[in-house]
């Protein structure tokens, strides 16, 4: 099963209350595991309710147990817990995924009145919502970062349906993890050029937050970052770019003829020294300079 798959089943199983309680409780316990009986007392339920549950979310991968003589305790997989400890707070914060989903696609649809029809921006929406869940930490601010991701991919495809010939130019930048040299440049960019270029940025492999050391060279600049996050490469925010810049992702951005493609090698800065930070984004500022006295 794809991360996609994964993260929209885990946003499922939270979705039901009992089961996001036994999570958040097994997640809270001092050695990350329970007991059917403790959960049982903990939570007010009977014992066989709690059993039903447990099964139910070993079925699903999401929790594991370990026999100990008469006993038994469940636990989360260790590759699983970071991600579902995100989703629970999320959860937590702001209601239900599905209550946020509803609110996105009721303000879309607001927004696109009579670009998109109901059905499209849903569509985008709750995909949006699932691709980012499904990055290693899903990060903070789901809700929000997921209705600026539909936002900024329905806008994308507005432009590319309507073929436009005029107007602000349109960049992309993409790398892996569209948490190191995409963040820097598309920034750098957008710091110099302002409203005369539109630019977005994605990875082929996104990570759940922009590094910390990114946003400290950055401000050493005075460039901010503008809330900027991780988000996965799509389809239509290749084709409604007039030029694509790959850093080291080799061919997951696809081909689309009328683009124009260029493709900088520069070294990775994700878990680098700050002092080679600095020197790949001055790397990335004299590239982006050059670029947009060409365009």
């Amino acid at each position: 099963m794809d991360a996609t798959a994964e993260a929209a089943r885990e946003l499922r199983v939270v979705a039901d209350p009992t089961r996001a309680s036994i999570l958040r409780s097994i997640l809270e316990a001092p050695d990350g595991r329970v007991l059917t009986g403790r959960l049982a007392e903990e939570l007010g339920l009977r014992q066989p309710t709690v059993s039903h549950h447990l099964r139910a979310l070993l079925d699903e991968g999401l929790v594991e147990r370990q026999p100990d003589g008469r006993r038994t305790w469940y636990s989360i997989p260790g590759e699983r817990v970071d991600r579902l400890a995100a989703v629970l707070r999320t959860e937590e914060a702001t209601g239900s995924p599905d209550t946020s989903v509803d609110h996105i696609i009721d303000n879309l649809a607001f927004r696109f009145h009579g670009t998109f029809g109901r059905e499209t921006i849903e569509q985008y929406v709750r995909e949006s919502y699932d691709l980012l869940a499904a990055r290693p930490s899903p990060g903070r601010h789901l809700p929000s970062n997921a209705a600026s991701f539909a936002a900024d991919r329905l806008d994308a495809l507005a432009r590319e349906q309507a073929h436009p010939t005029g107007g602000a130019p349109e960049v992309l930048f993409v790398c892996v993890q569209n948490a190191g040299r995409s963040q820097m440049a598309s920034a750098i960019f957008r710091h110099l050029a302002g409203d005369r270029v539109h630019v977005r940025t994605a990875g082929s492999e996104p990570a759940g937050e922009v590094r910390g050391t990114i946003v400290a060279a950055l401000d050493e600049i005075g460039v901010p970052l503008a809330g900027e996050y991780p988000k996965p490469l799509t389809d239509e925010v290749v084709r409604a770019a007039d030029v694509v810049i790959t850093m080291g992702c080799g061919d997951a951005c696809p081909i689309y003829p009328g683009r124009r493609y260029l493709d900088w090698d520069l070294d990775d800065p994700v878990d680098r020294p700050i002092a080679d930070v600095r020197r790949i984004r001055d790397d990335i500022d004299r590239r982006v300079r050059d670029l947009l006295a060409s365009l």
